[in-house]
């Protein structure tokens, strides 16, 4: 019997909504509730899925107490799984030995060490005066704030390298007539990716389930969009936080993404915007793409309107991109350029000039400037929060971060 894993039952609790925190711009301090893991149901046959590590927590901050994981249950079927991976630390790292923790910079022709030094991770696009990509500036085009304050670069990459992978696609009634399109999307948007990629698929109503556990088989995928039946609401913080969450703890690659893909305002979540974007900045990424499909007779303009901003939030807080195309045939044009925004992204890494242990938000601000260019304009993550060393073990939140160990059922 083909099954599919409920990824998240009622993603974040009612206690969510009471969520207390620190963000720039239009967002408030507000404290979360914690919630008790959740069981869920098995995971497809056609899926070839790890068994996920324990779940992440961040570490509490002076501003609140991040919100819980969900457990993902398994099946007891007798098909052998491959061995648990320790997910990688995403983003940020803290540093495994004071050794490796020490960093130095020069102040005033002066060089001096730090033993609590923590490493940044951003993921960066640059794109030129007329929102054209650039991808071929050195290192010394780059200044990274933090703070209001200037870092100093440790780590700069400009390659091609594997991404883990999430795709979220709305299966509310409204997406019916849209599905061949999307679907066609989405299975070109692995197609365009480096052959390392690995991608898990996730349909979202009013619950979200996994359909295709991490893989880079287009055969896989392509059955996996085969499960999805469109009817009920749309829980998209709710489906985002169970995502990012699965992501962290299952992702064996340090670079992280989620590319949403829906047609209307969320209308039957638990948790908020801002927890959502609270837990997204706790978990340490991903970047989150999103594909607006806001258009036609199914979706009112008070809609579109919030749903725009609801989505333009999700992926500039995160460093990401929001796409809101006029029609469905520009839907395939718009995973082709989510594909190439991906490959051809700067990793710079610095060493932040506050210890970890003062807690709270860091607002991070990125510029270029290089010869030959004019407004160039960097986008990447606009912030994060940090983590301590208590917090740090097997996944990017430590060995018991929020959830119990996955259970048959």
């Amino acid at each position: 019997m083909r099954r599919r894993s409920n990824v998240f039952r009622g993603a974040a609790a009612a206690g969510l909504l009471g969520l207390l925190w620190l963000l720039p711009g239009r967002f408030w301090a507000q404290t979360p509730a914690q919630t008790p893991p959740v069981q869920m149901p098995a995971t497809p046959p056609a899926a070839s899925a790890p068994q996920a590590t324990p779940a992440p927590q961040a570490a509490p901050t002076p501003q609140s107490t991040p919100a819980q994981a969900p457990a993902l249950s398994r099946d007891t079927d007798p098909v052998a799984s491959p061995d648990p991976v320790a997910a990688p630390t995403v983003g940020q790292t803290p540093a495994a030995t004071p050794a490796a923790a020490q960093g130095v910079t020069k102040e005033d022709g002066r060089y001096t060490l730090r033993a609590d030094a923590y490493l940044v991770r951003l993921n960066a696009s640059v794109l030129d005066s007329s929102g054209r990509v650039v991808d071929s500036l050195p290192e010394s085009a780059f200044t990274v704030f933090e703070d209001g304050v200037r870092q100093t670069i440790s780590g700069f990459r400009h390659e091609d390298v594997p991404v883990s992978i999430g795709i979220l696609i709305d299966s509310s009634g409204s997406m019916y007539d849209k599905r061949a399109a999307v679907d066609a999307a989405s299975l070109n948007l692995v197609k365009l990716s480096n052959p390392q990629d690995e991608a898990f698929l996730v349909d979202f109503s009013s619950e979200a389930y996994i359909d295709q556990d991490f893989t880079n088989s287009i055969a896989k995928l392509q059955q996996g969009l085969s499960y999805i039946k469109s009817s009920g609401g749309t829980a998209l913080y709710d489906a985002v936080i169970a995502s990012a969450d699965y992501l962290a703890k299952n992702g064996r690659r340090p670079k992280q993404v989620l590319l949403i893909v829906t047609d209307g305002d969320d209308n039957a979540s638990s948790a908020s915007l801002e927890s959502t974007i609270r837990r997204v900045q706790d978990l340490d990424g991903p970047q989150i793409y999103c594909i607006g499909l806001l258009f036609g007779d199914d979706t009112s303009r008070s809609e579109a309107r919030h749903s725009r901003e609801v989505l333009t939030e999700l992926a500039a807080q995160t460093g990401g991109m929001a796409y809101f195309p006029k029609a469905l045939k520009d839907v395939n044009e718009i995973a082709q350029e989510v594909a190439q925004d991906i490959r051809t992204q700067y990793t710079i890494e610095y060493r932040s000039t506050k210890p970890p242990s003062l807690g709270g938000y860091r607002e991070v601000h990125v510029e270029a400037k290089e010869k030959g260019y004019r407004g160039l304009q960097v986008r990447t993550r606009t912030g994060y929060f940090p983590r301590t060393a208590a917090s740090t073990g097997p996944g990017p939140d430590g060995p018991d971060a929020g959830s119990s160990a996955p259970q048959g059922r």
